[in-house]
């Protein structure tokens, strides 16, 4: 494989590792937000604004996570004929499904740009009661399918040198 097709695999996996690695730390937050929601609905005045912000960072902590996700093949898969195939089939069938997820993906790209270019145009608000500005969580939901984009796109190239029986790692 040409060496600027490894050099693309290796800056993303590596971006995308670092990505994952510090996303996982919104769990804690998440729970933070859920804790104090708690204490603050029995002996406290309840928030408004800590249900909608739990669900934010829900969505940014799934989103920026798909990417690492991705990359330690940690998805459900179908096991009923993958078990049994070579290597080299698996890495042929991997890589046309990649293509379809890329495809997929490109449509919520395209989504995720005009909704976000919405949200940042118009002052987008949630209609709930404390009604945050949408804006922000658009450009999360944004960059995580962008850095799944391209983390597919580095598992399309990794499974079609194996494929071509050259593998990269």
């Amino acid at each position: 494989m040409p060496e600027y097709l490894k050099t693309y695999v290796r800056v993303v996996d590596g971006f995308n590792r670092r990505v994952g690695r510090a996303t996982m730390y919104l769990i804690f937050a998440m729970m933070g937000i859920l804790l104090y929601s708690s204490i603050s609905k029995a002996w406290l005045l309840p928030s408004l604004w800590t249900l909608e912000m739990a669900q934010f960072v829900m969505a940014a902590y799934y989103l920026l996570g798909g990417a690492y996700s991705l990359q330690l093949d940690s998805h459900v898969r179908m096991d009923l004929l993958y078990g049994r195939w070579t290597l080299r089939t698996r890495a042929i069938v991997d890589a046309v499904t990649i293509i379809l997820l890329l495809v997929y993906l490109a449509f919520l790209l395209y989504g995720g740009v005009s909704s976000t270019a919405y949200a940042l145009k118009y002052g987008e608000t949630s209609y709930s009661a404390w009604a945050p500005y949408m804006a922000p969580i658009k450009i999360i939901m944004t960059i995580g399918i962008v850095l799944t984009f391209l983390q597919a796109t580095s598992i399309f190239i990794k499974d079609l040198a194996h494929a071509i029986g050259r593998p990269l790692a």
